[in-house]
């Protein structure tokens, strides 16, 4: 019964770090037409699972992606660093694009005449961050477990539960529009973090998570004093 521990403590971890991937799927999900937002919800979340499982078969590459490739003003740069500091933009441009789409654009266009994005589009943007979030997971998950079984059931099983809990999320914030703009303020924090990280710099999760924590509370105390 040993492994109860650490397996329950990386299944909590990659709980954490998926938030974010389910998030990003239920903001994009949101663009389709109703019939076909389940299915990229499914896709997305199945092939982060699919990704997942197949990076930890090649785990001796995935290593090397820590070790130092180049140096530029005393900090080391790897392979994961590149990886996160792109995904990190690419999340950055993406969570600010949406939140000006939401704001800015909506004034200018009332009619909503802009060009709906096609599923296979989104899919495809889902599947870049869901490489650089699983690239992040299971460096993580290596530093805490050493047996593989435990990696693979742990990815089996968060994958469950974010397919479980992807709807409900999904539908939460397709009905309450300031907290889009709040979950996509917490997408702009964490490309924030993920650039941090490629350059070295540990921004603490915690700060992140327990900060969107008590907006969201206050967002839900707003929503529950303002008469209707």
């Amino acid at each position: 019964m040993e492994f109860l521990l650490p397996l329950t403590s990386l299944i909590v971890l990659e709980i954490i770090l998926g938030i974010d991937n389910i998030i990003f799927i239920s903001i994009l999900a949101d663009k389709l037409p109703e019939n076909q937002q389940n299915k990229l919800r499914y896709w997305g979340i199945g092939l982060a699972m699919i990704m997942r499982l197949a990076l930890l078969s090649l785990l001796s590459w995935i290593l090397k992606l820590d070790e130092t490739l180049f140096t530029i003003f005393d900090t080391n740069f790897s392979g994961k660093s590149i990886i996160l500091i792109a995904g990190g933009l690419f999340l950055l441009y993406k969570s600010t694009k949406e939140i000006y789409h939401k704001s800015e654009l909506a004034e200018e266009q009332p009619l909503h005449t802009s060009k709906k994005p096609s599923f296979r589009k989104l899919l495809m943007e889902i599947i870049i961050l869901d490489l650089v979030f699983s690239i992040d997971s299971i460096i993580t998950a290596v530093g805490m477990v050493n047996e593989l079984w435990i990696m693979y059931t742990a990815v089996i099983v968060t994958v469950g539960i974010m397919i479980f809990a992807s709807k409900p999320i999904s539908n939460f914030i397709s009905k309450h529009p300031s907290f889009k703009i709040l979950a996509l303020c917490f997408l702009m924090m964490i490309g924030v973090s993920l650039i941090a990280e490629g350059f070295r710099f540990e921004i603490p999760k915690g700060y992140i998570y327990f900060s969107m924590a008590f907006a969201f509370f206050v967002d839900v105390v707003q929503i529950k004093t303002v008469p209707k």
